[in-house]
């Protein structure tokens, strides 16, 4: 075993396997947000891991390509504003006041959270990227010098729950037109929950995209301040 974890490709083939099953169990079960695929991976390679006793440092360095599409992965979520472009322009007001109210929100339940529960000002800074999108909530925390893996679990916490009640609760509260549908879930559950509502309407997605690309680039200026004056 040991020598098989020790392969260069190991980590790599491992996760895009679990991926895979995932992804094709999630789309034959209907989508539920409980069987995010991103979800799904992230318990099945701790669970190997675990079992393996593969050291996570040496896994990390395995799955380095997989790290580097982050990049990539980051600019093409410009692709939902100039897509959605127009629409955005033409309710610029109702846009902005929804994110800035949205986005206030979202920190103040964070920071009220965690002081109510005793956190440390490092799990604070952990918690703080929770409702931004992967690629730049990992870079916000590294910026706050923050835990990392802290950060994943709790944006993945944030993103699957946004994903299985965001849209019972919106539907719950008669929201029924697709672009505040969308815009909503797109701040507070970002990738997780633009995927599922993705299923709702193609109007849906891409407003829960556009607001997930607002958010991260509102929050990518806002959060650092924001730990600044909670954890000094």
């Amino acid at each position: 075993m040991s020598a098989i974890i020790e392969l260069p490709v190991f980590g790599l083939a491992l996760t895009l396997t679990i991926y895979l099953i995932s992804w094709w169990l999630y789309q034959r079960l209907g989508r539920p947000g409980l069987l995010s695929p991103v979800l799904v991976t992230v318990i099945g390679v701790a669970v190997v891991l675990q079992l393996t006793g593969m050291p996570y440092a040496l896994y990390m360095q395995q799955v380095t390509v997989l790290t580097l599409l982050l990049g990539p992965a980051t600019v093409a979520l410009a692709l939902p504003l100039l897509r959605n472009g127009r629409a955005l322009v033409t309710s610029a007001g109702a846009v902005a006041t929804t994110l800035v109210v949205g986005g206030a929100l979202s920190i103040t339940v964070t920071v009220t959270a965690m002081v109510g529960l005793g956190a440390d000002d490092a799990m604070l800074r952990a918690a703080l990227p929770r409702s931004v999108t992967s690629p730049v909530g990992l870079t916000i925390a590294e910026a706050l010098s923050a835990s990392v893996p802290m950060a994943v679990v709790l944006t993945l916490i944030s993103g699957v729950l946004g994903a299985v009640f965001g849209p019972a609760l919106l539907t719950l509260v008669r929201v029924r037109d697709e672009r505040a549908r969308g815009f909503a879930i797109g701040l507070t559950s970002h990738g997780i929950g633009t995927s599922r509502v993705l299923g709702e309407s193609t109007v849906s997605g891409g407003w829960s995209s556009a607001g997930m690309v607002l958010n991260a680039l509102a929050m990518t200026v806002t959060l650092p301040l924001v730990a600044h004056l909670v954890t000094g």
